[in-house]
């Protein structure tokens, strides 16, 4: 993950031609996937231990779902975790990304309790980590180790640079004192990221990073105590630990010291950017159970779920935004390959939208499932307890707060230098395959003043083709989008200039419209290389206008109704996904049940 890379070439609108590794690697992802979805079976099959049946049962009980962690330990999940240089498979996060959904489309606890914290705390490790730790902690890892990382600061809402655990220099180390109160998989870890202040002085580099192994996990005054979560991700191991004077050496410093702060910031733009892409499996599934209930209550695909009804909308609009919310996570993962010096920008604009998509299209959704939306049993609890699940993927140090403040202060230095000015992102970043240089995380920046991202959005918009009626919406569409960035930027640059609290409130408000035109760069982009390639669905411009009209629905903007035939496109396709029994999201990845 650390070996020298060119920087991508920039890109035109026609894709170069991919190299002959692309091939190999997406028919190797996409056999590991299926690997995977053989392995755990029709969820909906009463039969099937690691079914939905078995799921719900250890969630009740609130418990560790064991047939699954079985199922996921043989298949060796764990190395999807680990650098190739360290004997694992990782080599790129969107593949990381697409292997992770399937457990994710099973169950949100699962995806987070096996194995998805492990990765967090080895982010930090393969991000600055020395030789040595890097070593250590993949060794761990692939002989069945589990990680866990204490960054959570919930007496100071979750504000992680108010650690109330110290660490102060003692005979050849550190001394640890007080405590954290949520961490996942704690007693079950092997290794513990531990985030703590420093120095006691405020500012950048007053806290650091430890990396505790066994010996002072289980010394004396290293004091573990479990909880369980109150209502969602029930078979999760929350843990609390309170240290008392505990003497570490000087090797556990996990970079230098007072390089906390950056390093957690740089961490972060890997690991919120794997855990919200991740997250679309959720609603895949969410959505496959709407789809079966609506067809049980209609009879059939061509009864009143596919005419103009509220459930039929409800369906669609969620599919709709599912593949909106894709596109950006397609291209925040790649950019962690192509853009690394961008991305701190991509991954907050991801997790940000992250609660709003999920949290609308699973309430869209609900309506579909009337009465049964309260059902915990069989194939549809699986829906209850997604709905009890989710909320809590958007909590923690990387939430909504931590997500604006990473993107606000830099809108207006965007604003002077980047935007309507920067050169369009490369073709790579929007296309669903193909090679990615390493990830270099070194080259992962706090902020870099560039876009290039929303500059795709102006240039595919200008060049979209076609005098078909979904032709002209879509080209109308993006150019609407194109002057309500116009209009982003001239008000992000007139709060510069003023001063007082009172400009506050717009700022937050100026940057939920630009997530949600980053967004729509990322589906233009998504589609424009998709008329290259092998989906015919990808490939017409229905879907993207679609997506492009929830966007300006979201942003307020007054847009006429869509070409009839989009509507009808798009139902067709949810209910062909449903019937051939491929997912949801932009991959169209065969599934079992």
């Amino acid at each position: 993950m650390t070996s020298p890379t060119t920087g991508p070439p920039r890109a035109t609108g026609v894709p170069a031609a991919s190299g002959g590794a692309a091939p190999w690697r997406e028919s190797a992802v996409r056999a590991r996937v299926a690997a995977l979805e053989d392995l755990l079976g029709d969820p909906s099959d009463p039969a099937n231990p690691a079914g939905y049946g078995a799921l719900l049962e250890a969630d009740r009980a609130e418990v560790p779902f064991a047939q699954g962690e079985a199922l996921l330990d043989a298949f060796g999940i764990v190395d999807e975790y680990v650098p190739r240089s360290l004997g694992g498979r990782l080599d790129a996060m969107d593949t990381l990304v697409r292997v992770l959904r399937p457990v994710m489309r099973r169950d949100v606890g699962l995806a987070i309790g096996h194995g998805m914290t492990t990765f967090m705390a080895a982010s930090d490790v393969w991000t600055v980590g020395s030789d040595r730790q890097r070593e250590w902690l993949a060794g761990l890892l692939r002989a069945g180790g589990r990680a866990a990382i204490a960054q959570h600061e919930t007496a100071h809402s979750n504000d992680f640079v108010r650690s109330q655990v110290t660490a102060r220099r003692g005979p050849g180390g550190y001394v640890i004192s007080g405590g954290k109160p949520m961490i996942n998989n704690l007693e079950r870890a092997g290794a513990l990221v531990l985030f703590c202040r420093t120095d006691p002085a405020p500012g950048s580099r007053s806290h650091s990073v430890l990396l505790l192994g066994p010996d002072e996990l289980s010394d004396a005054r290293a004091v573990v105590t479990g909880r369980r979560m109150p209502v969602g991700l029930r078979g999760c191991r929350f843990g609390a630990v309170e240290f008392d004077d505990c003497a570490v050496p000087e090797s556990a410093l996990l970079g230098p010291e007072g390089s906390g702060i950056e390093t957690a910031l740089r961490s972060f733009q890997i690991s919120r950017t794997v855990f919200a892409a991740t997250a679309v499996a959720a609603l895949d599934t969410s959505l496959r159970t709407a789809v079966r209930i609506g067809r049980e209550q209609t009879g059939g695909w061509h009864g009143r779920a596919t005419d103009g009804s509220r459930t039929g909308a409800a369906v669609t609009n969620a599919f709709v935004s599912l593949l909106l919310y894709d596109a950006l996570a397609v291209v925040a993962s790649r950019a962690l390959h192509l853009l690394p010096a961008e991305t701190s920008v991509s991954s907050a604009a991801l997790k940000y939208l992250m609660p709003r998509i999920l949290t609308e299209s699973m309430y869209d959704l609900s309506i579909v499932l009337g009465s049964d939306f309260y059902t915990r049993e069989g194939t549809l609890g699986i829906f209850q307890k997604h709905v009890r699940d989710l909320p809590l993927l958007t909590l923690g140090h990387a939430g909504t707060v931590a997500c604006q403040a990473t993107v606000i202060p830099q809108m207006p230095r965007l604003a002077r230098r980047s935007w309507f000015v920067e050169e369009e992102a490369p073709a790579g970043l929007f296309r669903l395959d193909g090679d990615l240089p390493p990830l270099r995380s070194d080259r992962l920046a706090l902020a870099c003043g560039r876009d290039s991202l929303s500059a795709s959005l102006l240039a595919v918009a200008a060049r979209i083709e076609g005098h078909g009626p979904v032709e002209r919406a879509l080209r109308t569409l993006a150019g609407l989008l194109v002057e309500e960035f116009r209009d982003v930027r001239g008000r992000v640059l007139g709060l510069e200039a003023a001063s007082g609290s009172s400009a506050q409130p717009a700022r937050f408000a100026l940057m939920d419209r630009y997530t949600l035109l980053l967004a729509a760069a990322a589906v233009l982009g998504v589609w424009d290389q998709a008329r290259y390639g092998s989906d015919p669905f990808l490939a017409d411009p229905c879907w993207a206008a679609a997506a492009l009209h929830r966007i300006c629905g979201r942003l307020g903007t007054r847009v006429p109704d869509l070409p009839p035939e989009c509507e009808t496109r798009i139902r067709h396709e949810v209910q062909l996904r449903f019937s051939t029994r491929t997912s949801y999201d932009l991959y169209s990845t065969p599934i079992p049940g």
